[in-house]
């Protein structure tokens, strides 16, 4: 997983405006959601975004598995981070004010929404926003965002409306379970390895659509 990303150190742009805000979430908090959180804040440092985790049934305080951490190492997520990562539980405070939220299985995202009816439009698992993103092309994002000015949240909203939009358009998988990312925790490398097959590159592909939402057209 090593050479998937590098960290961007350019300083942030954008101090007046508001961070996008998105919460990804899993059942322990230990392996799907914190990588998927770490991850996804590695490959946008340089923008104004915020990512956090939380769990269905976490045990509070539990730090990411052993494997799970060798993947974060090799992705290139500072240690400090790492090690700083503890379990949190879902919640109503939590979701408070999310401009995203990418659950890692339908189950996951019905428990947000149940949570928080307002969020039926902004939660997703994070494989269905992977599968609709991938439908809308650079350049239909920048148009999207383009007359909500230069806010980035702003811009971001506009551009999941565009996304959202994808959904009436786009045949959903035969087998909707295809839409969730394999839990792996208590498994072996081998189920690990599966999972990471699936979630990387979602976590990558929303990270596309962010920077394509918050950066201006070149």
């Amino acid at each position: 997983f090593g050479d998937r990303a590098k960290r961007d150190e350019t300083p942030p742009r954008y101090p007046r405006f508001m961070p996008i805000e998105i919460l990804t979430v899993c059942t322990g908090n230990i392996v799907r959601s914190p990588l998927s959180e770490l991850y996804l804040r590695l490959l946008l440092a340089d923008l104004p975004v915020e990512v956090a985790s939380a769990g269905t049934q976490p045990r509070p305080g539990e730090a990411m598995t052993e494997h799970a951490c060798e993947i974060a190492a090799e992705l290139g997520i500072p240690a400090a981070e790492i090690e700083a990562h503890q379990a949190k539980r879902l919640s109503e405070p939590v979701l408070a004010g999310r401009d995203l939220v990418l659950a890692m299985t339908r189950a996951h995202r019905k428990a947000v929404v149940e949570l928080d009816p307002s969020l039926l439009r902004k939660a997703f698992t994070i494989l269905e926003f992977a599968r609709l993103s991938r439908h809308v092309t650079d350049a239909e994002l920048h148009e999207a965002g383009a007359d909500a000015g230069d806010n980035p949240r702003a811009r971001f909203r506009a551009v999941l409306d565009r996304i959202i939009a994808v959904r009436g358009t786009v045949d959903a998988p035969g087998d909707p379970s295809e839409d969730d990312v394999l839990d792996p925790a208590g498994r072996s490398w081998n189920t690990y390895e599966a999972s990471m097959s699936q979630l990387l590159p979602a976590v990558e592909e929303v990270a596309r659509v962010i920077r394509a939402a918050v950066s201006p057209a070149r």
